[in-house]
């Protein structure tokens, strides 16, 4: 029993060090490199999913047979072989599943949170059958008890306006706080974010599943920007975020001058986009070349380790109860 969790233990320590040397070298890469927020946005959640979808996995299920010249990282194994047994193991089992299960309730706490004001909010309405326009597929209604713009749902999202936003901005402007809210939805950018805290649940003690989930949520706002831009209603958005941003209009506020207001204004009032394009292809280059990297070498570190891995700790085994057995004899 204790052979297998160490070899669970060992394939886990081993992908979660190559997905942190992918992590480092992006959030290196992208602090580096001024790419498109739409090219960094989506290496974000391809970096953060990458920690709990170990693809080297798949590769060592159909090619083992091919990879008898791995072999297994010692300054991992060893340590996984002593933490995988006695009162450590317990310790640090209790301690996972106590911060996880803490996440898993605030998950819930937040859905149903949201669901609660879903439903209070739509009335009878509770499927959001009624809207009252629908702009590139998207169903839009304007809502007396919602604050800021937002938008709703998972699987089929719509847009929320606040009351009154239509009065306050001019029809450009509020034609780029639609396109904004329309690149969330039509991207689904809510299912995202879900699935993100999901894996949180599971990897809430890596500082890395945290950076990202901080780099995730600046590029989404900045990702959707960037569509604004491109429709030619840039200046139109910055005009409209100094609108919402004024105190005396603060209850229509939250998600746009909160939403890392500060970068999104640098973004827009930055260079034109067209100059990113040369980045956002070097950066895409260097992802795919770390990423790839980074499953060979847990493949070539984790493939085959059944069989030299057990062989090792059996070695191991025996010989500490013969040490123990000597004692006993004395």
């Amino acid at each position: 029993m204790h052979e297998h969790i160490a070899r669970a233990m060992y394939y886990v320590s081993v992908h979660l060090v190559f997905a942190s040397i992918v992590a480092s070298t992006v959030w290196a890469l992208t602090s580096l490199l001024r790419a498109s927020a739409t090219t960094e946005y989506w290496i974000w959640v391809a970096t953060a999913f990458n920690f709990v979808l170990p693809s080297g996995a798949l590769i060592d299920k159909l090619c083992a047979p091919h990879l008898a010249w791995a072999r297994p990282l010692g300054v991992i194994g060893g340590p996984v072989w002593d933490l995988t047994q006695g009162r450590i193991a317990v310790i640090l089992g209790v301690i996972w599943m106590s911060g996880g299960f803490s996440m898993l309730m605030r998950l819930i706490s937040r859905i149903r949170k949201e669901r609660g004001e879903a439903k209070a909010q739509d009335g009878p309405n509770i499927r959001g059958d009624a809207c009252n326009f629908v702009t590139d597929g998207i169903p839009v209604s304007f809502d007396d008890s919602h604050p800021s713009p937002a938008v709703r749902g998972v699987f089929f999202p719509r847009i929320l306006l606040p009351t009154g936003i239509d009065r306050l901005l001019s029809p450009r402007e509020f034609r780029a706080v639609l396109i904004h809210e329309v690149t969330h939805a039509r991207r689904h950018d809510n299912l995202i974010r879900l699935l993100y805290e999901f894996s949180l649940c599971v990897l809430w003690f890596h500082p890395f599943v945290w950076l990202a989930g901080a780099r995730i949520a600046l590029y989404r706002e900045l990702s959707c920007d960037e569509s604004v831009v491109r429709r030619s209603h840039g200046p139109a958005l910055v005009s409209a975020l100094a609108k919402l941003a004024v105190c005396e209009q603060s209850v229509v506020l939250q998600a746009t001058a909160s939403s890392h207001l500060s970068y999104r204004l640098a973004r827009l009032s930055g260079p034109a986009q067209t100059t990113c394009r040369a980045a956002s292809l070097l950066l895409t280059s260097l992802f795919a070349i770390v990423s790839a990297a980074a499953i060979f070498q847990t493949v070539a570190h984790t493939a085959a380790t059944c069989v030299q891995l057990t062989n090792t700790w059996t070695v191991v085994a025996l010989l500490n109860a013969v040490v123990d057995g000597r004692r006993t004899a004395f």
